[in-house]
């Protein structure tokens, strides 16, 4: 991102615009992913999601240019909106007696994938592609485009029911849908605003070597708990007390960070990346466990837009709350608050209701 912002000369406004473009996309487009879903199949629309993620996403750098990155990040936003509601789907289809293991095994392989790219970047991938970060863009999207050939030639369709017949528009009355998506919204903001504005804040206190470890540790800190979630994540989803539990430790883990100016304080990172990976992990697992097959795609698409449209305007402020007052600690008040909504979750009765 420093790299970025320097060859193209942005506002901290503009990086938080950047970083939450994507998520914006996802929040506006997971409806029609469930739509394309209805009408086509779910892992039919998983391959053409992953398609426009690995095309787009490796266009990104075509330039350099402002326009062009924003643009193209717009596209791959959209593929991942299709991608997304596909998952949960695909859990319930090919493993109904299973939903609580199978959502942790890809969301386990969700978070390597991110832990991959944000501990190689910098020490390796950008070496080896002479410095340039446009060219990483295309060396991370060559994982996507071998997905998109192992589903179109390995996996089969498992229940397909036509667009006659399939709902696609989300239930906004229910409240369980809200309920998932303020308490994704919470955990994403936490995760996405700190990926987004820790290099910059550590560059503008004085330690740029410490960037690349609280980048690593944010995604690392996710694998051991996401791990934990194979053995007991069939048991724990739906316990409201376990949200409230996470948002503590997000709380502590971005307080070590802020106020334990050291190797300490990159601990403290990791707690916020263990807090929100397992946040995702119950919430992915909720619903294919709450809702009957052939809804699980447009609850899915409900609570993506709430929980990225959250997320995007935490970015967002974060970034406007930097370039107001000039100072690197108030991009940090949105990501406090969002960790707030995630304990928040928890308060109030409510029950998850498995089919």
């Amino acid at each position: 991102m420093p790299a970025i912002h320097q060859d193209l000369t942005l506002s901290e406004a503009a990086v938080g615009a950047l970083t939450g473009l994507p998520i914006l996309i996802m929040s506006v487009a997971a409806i029609a992913g469930s739509a394309l879903i209805a009408r086509i199949g779910a892992r039919r629309a998983w391959i053409v999601g992953l398609l426009l993620v690995a095309v787009c996403g490796a266009a990104r750098g075509a330039g350099p240019s402002v326009l062009m990155l924003f643009v193209m990040t717009v596209l791959m936003g959209i593929g991942v909106a299709v991608s997304q509601p596909a998952a949960p789907t695909i859990v319930g289809e090919w493993f109904p007696n299973s939903i609580g293991f199978a959502t942790a095994v890809y969301v386990n392989g969700l978070l390597v994938g991110e832990t991959l790219s944000a501990a190689l970047t910098i020490p390796y991938v950008l070496p080896f592609v002479h410095s340039s970060w446009e060219w990483s863009f295309v060396f991370w999207s060559l994982p996507v485009a071998l997905s998109v050939a192992l589903l179109a030639l390995f996996a089969r369709e498992r229940y397909h029911r036509r667009a006659t017949h399939a709902r696609w528009w989300p239930n906004w009355r229910d409240g369980l849908l809200w309920r998932l998506g303020v308490i994704q919204a919470g955990a994403s903001i936490a995760y996405w605003a700190a990926n987004a504005f820790i290099p910059d804040y550590l560059h503008a206190t004085g330690r740029p070597e410490m960037i690349a470890p609280s980048l690593a540790v944010i995604n690392l800190g996710q694998l051991p708990t996401s791990f934990a979630t194979l053995f007991f994540a069939q048991r724990v989803a739906g316990r409201r007390d376990v949200f409230f539990y996470l948002g503590a430790i997000a709380i502590l883990g971005l307080g070590l960070f802020i106020f334990v100016p050291n190797w300490l304080g990159i601990a403290g990172v990791a707690l916020v990346g263990a807090a929100t990976s397992f946040t995702m992990v119950m919430v992915l697992a909720i619903l294919p466990m709450a809702a009957e097959q052939h809804d699980v795609h447009h609850l899915t698409a409900g609570v993506l837009t709430i929980s990225y449209g959250g997320t995007f305007i935490g970015n967002f402020l974060s970034g406007v709350l930097w370039d107001a007052t000039h100072s690197p600690l108030a991009a940090f008040l949105p990501i406090f608050a969002g960790m707030l909504v995630l304990a928040g979750g928890a308060i109030g009765k409510w029950k998850v209701t498995t089919v």
